[in-house]
């Protein structure tokens, strides 16, 4: 039989694909359109195997022609190889190898990209030949082969390390064992590129653990020894980010050479070359986070470190920030510097989410990892350190003269990285600390103005706690009078660091802040009529933080005046598709809550444009063209989360709003969407109106209970927590106002919560205590339904309870457990020990009628257990939980 043809392109289809990718690179060309073109052209079955042959054979095209098609068949194989014809597979792969040790190194390392895509695709065991191609390369002592084979490894290494490390049919060995022992001969190559090359691929290794390398681990170490010390600085770089790696993942393999190890990386931190330095400081954040490697290792090089992470933290001449700290707030802002925002879905229960710590400075360099270390470190080592520290803090801040601020500015970002850590030390200072950074927030340069407004937001916390203390009133003055002062400042870098302090400043002070109300918020919105849009952004979030923290104070006509004209004339300036709404409603949520019923005055026109704002989005979701807005569901989102407080906010008042719109139903579709943070947002809104207006609720009780309980189920709970834990706390909450109406669902969602409850360790805490409540008030509700299951869920209900805090939800709980009793008291029985745990976990029932119902409960199963069942029942508790419980109750 003849052998297959083998396949060749068209001369025609070759130059038509070339000048077409001769435009693509092109800067000038009209990029839609020849998108469009090579997306026609890809419908093609060989259009791939065109790609191929340019990359690998159109030796007359320019290598950026050829790179070009190889980056694009790239991009195609990730999703369409396996779709490919096994001939077009084969052509593709065949090429691929023949042209591994290219002679230009831009086509190499395409090369190199392409196989890595494939060998992700189609696994190393589907192309043995390419095993073969990259051993008989790396053996060649060919430079080029050698640094093809090595680039195209080093990219499976960082793709998909795992897939060297698996058994290959028809291979002897593993695939790491055959590469790893040539990986570590390279480290000797006088190749700087063969050097970097097959040290990055070992690195991929350290997280992965294969059993290969923790055997040859004594001779990858001698390798790193050996490349400690490199000419080539990218080399240096990859020694450090090994030690680094190794020190997170298997720190005993370091710790006989643990004092060479931190000598090395104290002069690697000192590189010439910023990115080395950089990679060895990450190595102080690793050591003090390690459980396994003991502090005082590190301590002896405390006084040789901290000097070189001071030194560090000066701005660098080439620094970016310096260039932006120049803009003052006549610039108009660009577009990139407007960072996309993310809304966070309401959210019902504890633990909801972290806060970012998102500091003044947003590019990670240097500076920032050397003062995240040094403020780790304050926390490992506490005021010890200070011996050292304050010296060099006070010869840099007396530092005089223009050429000297980038010393004192450091400084003052060392005295903000060690105010958590070094407290201890610094409090009896605070005053004097306090007295010394005032006045540099008048600094005339303008990033010492920035720092010192975060140094000071670090010490906000003791600022506050000093108050009362003799001068610690005039001392809040200060600090407060000196941030409002920076908000107003001309230059942008320093309104937003001034902003964020104070925002701080605020949470620290709540209520502290009620008499100084009216100045706030003169300084805010004079800000709010200056900012440019993207530190705008950050005065909404202190408008925000300032109305959480002072609550109803603020519902005073003479702040109202003040506060609320600007913002509705923002409102009513900006369009339904102009984004800057997000931050201005989320700032809306706030005031909300916070005026409550004095909201009401303001509430309608808010309240139509939330539901015009729903409307629109979700109409724009299925047809944009008639919605006149391009769909983007965190309009949805903001505007769900507006009117959920404003039902917190206004209460039953807003019963008139809801009546005359058609938000049940809008509703009702947000709760089934396929976005789920719609779906978390919406069912928090739900559970919001069943608090305050449940009647508008009713004409579809139904589907808003079956749509809540399809969230609990296993599958969903993994998909989306949050929007699980909002369910269920939506059923609880309508489950007391609707009563035994809710009994359909009652079953199905009990056969939900008992898993979860059975589940705790690995489920997020808000779930478990809302699943608790929930089970609690359907028992409550329906205690004929729902106690016949008692025997199923008593002992990991019980526990659950115990971790909930005393409030009326947690009444409500106790009163499900009191009415289950009732109706089956055998349903309990069994559990008695972790009922008792349950009961004496109040602090204090502050329901009379409830105290007397568990009262009851207590002596009932006393009574009923006779002949010494009590008290080797009680026998069982804790001694705390029986003292609790004949102390508060009399029962023991």
């Amino acid at each position: 039989m003849a052998a297959p043809a083998l396949w060749q392109p068209l001369d025609d289809g070759l130059k038509e694909i070339c000048a077409l990718l001769g435009q693509h690179i092109s800067p000038n060309s009209d990029q839609p359109r020849i998108w469009q073109q090579l997306q026609h052209y890809s419908q093609f079955p060989d259009f791939n195997n065109y790609l191929a042959f340019i990359l690998a054979r159109a030796e007359g095209k320019t290598v950026e022609i050829r790179q070009a098609a190889g980056l694009l068949l790239k991009n195609n194989l990730k999703t369409a190889y396996k779709s490919l014809a096994p001939a077009s597979q084969q052509y593709i792969k065949s090429e691929l190898l023949l042209c591994l040790g290219a002679a230009d190194r831009h086509i190499r390392s395409t090369v190199g990209s392409v196989i890595s895509v494939i060998v992700q695709q189609g696994q190393v065991f589907s192309w043995p030949e390419l095993l073969q191609a990259l051993v008989q390369c790396l053996d060649s002592n060919n430079l080029n082969h050698m640094e093809g084979a090595m680039d195209a490894l080093s990219k499976i290494c960082e793709d998909i390390p795992e897939e060297l490390d698996s058994d290959v049919p028809g291979l002897a060995e593993r695939p790491i064992n055959v590469f790893l022992p040539r990986l570590f001969q390279f480290f000797q190559s006088p190749h700087a590129s063969l050097r970097k090359l097959s040290l990055n691929s070992v690195n991929q290794f350290i997280v992965v653990k294969p059993a290969a390398l923790l055997r040859s681990m004594d001779q990858f170490l001698q390798g790193l020894f050996h490349l400690a010390h490199d000419p080539a600085p990218e080399v240096r770089k990859l020694v450090c980010t090994a030690l680094v790696q190794l020190t997170e993942v298997c720190p005993s393999v370091l710790e006989p050479h643990l004092g060479n190890v931190i000598e090395y990386l104290l002069q690697a931190n000192k590189d010439s070359d910023d990115e080395v330095a950089l990679e060895a400081c990450e190595f102080w954040t690793t050591y003090c986070e390690s459980e396994q490697l003991r502090p005082d290792r590190l301590r002896d090089f405390l006084p040789r470190l901290i000097p070189v992470l001071l030194s560090n933290m000066v701005y660098a001449d080439d620094d970016e920030s310096l260039v932006d700290a120049e803009e003052d707030e006549s610039f108009p802002d660009r577009d990139q510097d407007i960072k996309p925002r993310f809304h966070a879905s309401r959210f019902h229960g504890s633990d909801n989410a972290e806060e970012d710590d998102d500091d003044i400075i947003n590019v990670w360099n240097l500076r920032k990892c050397s003062a995240a270390a040094l403020d780790l470190l304050s926390n490992v080592y506490g005021d010890e350190i200070l011996s050292t520290l304050m010296p060099l803090l006070e010869s840099q801040l007396t530092k005089s003269g223009d050429d000297a601020w980038k010393e004192r500015e450091a400084a003052v970002l060392a005295f903000g990285a060690v105010g958590e850590g070094c407290i201890n030390g610094l409090y009896p200072h605070l005053p004097e600390i306090v007295s010394f950074l005032i006045p540099l927030l008048d600094d005339k340069f303008p990033l010492i103005r920035s720092i010192t407004c975060w140094t000071i937001s670090r010490y906000s916390k003791f600022v506050v706690e000093g108050i009362h203390h003799p001068k610690g009133h005039e001392q809040f003055d200060k600090v407060l009078m000196g941030l409002l002062r920076r908000i107003l400042d001309t230059n942008k870098r320093v309104q937003e660091a001034a902003c964020s302090a104070f925002a701080t400043l605020e949470e620290e002070a709540a209520e502290e802040l009620a008499p100084r109300l009216e100045i706030i918020l003169q300084h805010l919105l004079c800000a709010f009529g200056r900012y440019q849009r993207r530190n705008l952004r950050i005065v909404y979030d202190a408008i925000g933080t300032l109305t959480d923290a002072v609550g109803g104070e603020l519902n005073e006509p003479k702040y109202l005046d003040i506060l609320m004209p600007p913002l509705i004339a923002k409102w009513q300036q900006l369009s339904n598709s102009d984004k800057d709404l997000f931050p201005l409603l989320e700032c809306f949520t706030s005031i909300a809550q916070a005026l409550g019923a004095g909201f009401s005055q303001f509430a309608e026109p808010v309240f139509q444009r939330c539901i015009s704002l729903i409307r629109s989005q979700l109409l724009a979701k299925v047809d944009p063209n008639s919605a006149g807005v391009q769909y983007d569901k965190e309009f949805i989102v903001c505007s769900l989360d507006l009117l959920s407080g404003l039902a917190e906010g206004l209460g039953s008042g807003i019963e008139s709003l809801v009546a005359q719109s058609d938000l049940r139903d809008l509703l009702l579709q947000c709760c089934v969407d396929d976005a789920a943070d719609i779906r978390q947002s919406a069912l928090a809104l739900l559970g919001d109106l069943a608090r305050v207006c449940p009647v508008h609720l009713h004409p579809r009780l139904a589907e808003f209970l079956n749509v809540a309980a399809k969230q609990l189920h296993s599958t969903a709970i993994k998909d989306a927590v949050s929007v699980a834990n909002n369910a269920c706390w939506a059923i609880g909450e309508l489950a007391v106002k609707v009563r035994q109406e809710v009994s359909p669902v009652v079953l199905t969602v009990i056969s939900c919560l008992v898993p979860i409850l059975q589940n705790a360790e690995s489920l997020h805490k808000s779930l478990i205590e809302n699943s608790a409540i929930t089970l609690g008030r359907l028992g409550w509700v329906c205690p004929e339904l729902v106690s016949p299951h008692m025997d199923h869920f008593m002992q990991h209900w019980c526990s659950a309870l115990c971790m909930i805090r005393d409030d009326i939800e947690k009444e409500d709980a106790f009163r499900g457990l009191c009415a289950m009793v009732r109706v089956n008291p055998q349903g309990a029985l069994n559990s008695l020990v972790f009922m008792c745990r349950a009961i004496a976990s109040w602090h204090e029932i502050r329901s009379e009628d409830l105290y007397n119902e568990v009262c009851q409960v207590l002596n009932g199963y006393k009574q009923m257990l006779q002949n010494g069942a009590w008290e080797q029942c009680m026998s069982a508790l804790e001694p705390l939980v029986k003292e609790k419980l004949l102390s508060k109750y009399q029962v023991i």
